[in-house]
């Protein structure tokens, strides 16, 4: 597989459509919103014959609900993207805003040494409605992924999130708003593209991938983790049947402010023994914006002692994905509990 662009640039686009709202129409009937052919939708569209790409559809058999995402979709993804690798400059995915996240911070751990984009987008109101989002996200999402650069590779050769004028790494991104049109933004990473009346790009902020390595997919990922916030009163006995699990790999443990729990001795013994029998528990915060560390305060230098490691400034997206991925790709604890402590994609600053 050559990912060298100069060589292989196609002018083309793969637009896959998992489902999500901006391929919805409202039945005549019932009045509510069901998945549309998404071929026929954008056959429709008069925006698409300006664009100076080639843009093919690939569409899931069964359009979904992304609250029904999940790891075996996302390998899916992963299979249809590097299947079609070489055939074209970048990858557009349309998914449901509620778990975009988690699959934009998933795929960018499962497609090693990713030279192209791929980027995710969808809408807050259906395409086919007057006041939708969704052409505009749509559109602007092809342009930035068929972008290149003056030595004619990829200008994002990263996994993105495009919405409302943003252009958010994909692993750095929240949603941050149900309702309103500007529904992602990353608090921990800037903005790699601000799109106006012009496209303005923080170059500087991009990853910069050796474009003459393989794109390496991976496509196993372990889901025994789960994500478990503290808060004032917090019970030991219910928190000491979800940590002895059997199954248990990995645990998101979300802390206060900069990595901060309660000064319990009961709680201290619980993560010290399950930290023992090889759960990898990582301490990030409850704050949309900051970082974790535990040695500022008393209270979060305690964790240390207990093998709890700093998730540094991660979202609950990256963390969870990363610890699914780390999980389904080795065996020994304290390689998954480095590799937690760097930056494979970009996702946390070290």
């Amino acid at each position: 597989m050559d990912n060298n662009n100069n060589k292989n640039h196609t002018g083309k686009v793969l637009l896959i459509y998992t489902g999500g709202t901006i391929g919805m129409g409202r039945n005549t009937l019932t009045k509510a919103l069901e998945p549309l052919n998404f071929n026929h939708l954008i056959s429709n569209m008069p925006e698409f014959k300006y664009l100076s790409v080639g843009i093919d559809v690939y569409q899931f058999e069964e359009p979904i609900d992304s609250s029904d995402m999940n790891p075996r979709l996302w390998a899916h993804l992963v299979r249809t993207i590097s299947t079609k690798y070489d055939e074209y400059d970048g990858f557009v995915i349309l998914h449901g805003t509620d778990t975009m996240a988690y699959t934009a911070s998933a795929l960018s751990f499962m497609l090693e040494n990713l030279t192209k984009p791929v980027i995710l987008t969808g809408s807050q109101l259906p395409i086919g409605q007057m006041r939708t989002d969704g052409k505009e996200n749509l559109v602007t999402s092809i342009e930035l992924a068929s972008a290149q650069n003056k030595e004619g590779n990829a200008l994002i050769p990263e996994v993105c999130i495009y919405f409302s004028g943003r252009l958010l790494r994909g692993n750095r991104s929240t949603k941050q708003n149900a309702d309103g049109f500007n529904a992602f933004d990353s608090f921990n990473y800037p903005h790699l593209c601000e799109a106006g009346v012009k496209f303005t790009f923080a170059k500087h902020h991009m990853l910069k991938p050796d474009y003459s390595k393989t794109m390496i997919p991976h496509f196993d990922m372990n889901p025994n983790v789960m994500v478990f916030s503290l808060f004032p009163g917090i019970q030991a006995n219910i928190f000491g049947h979800v940590l002895d699990a059997p199954e248990l790999k990995g645990v998101v443990m979300r802390s206060f402010g900069s990595g901060n729990a309660p000064q319990q001795p009961w709680l201290m013994r619980l993560l010290k023994d399950a930290s023992e029998r090889g759960v990898t528990i990582v301490n990030i915060s409850q704050c949309g914006a900051g970082f974790v560390e535990m040695s500022r305060y008393d209270n979060g230098y305690q964790l240390k002692d207990t093998g709890v490691i700093s998730g540094h400034d991660s979202t609950v997206e990256a963390a969870v994905t990363k610890l699914m991925y780390l999980h389904g790709q080795y065996d020994d604890t304290e390689q998954i509990r480095e590799l937690m402590c760097k930056s494979l994609a970009g996702e946390i600053s070290i």
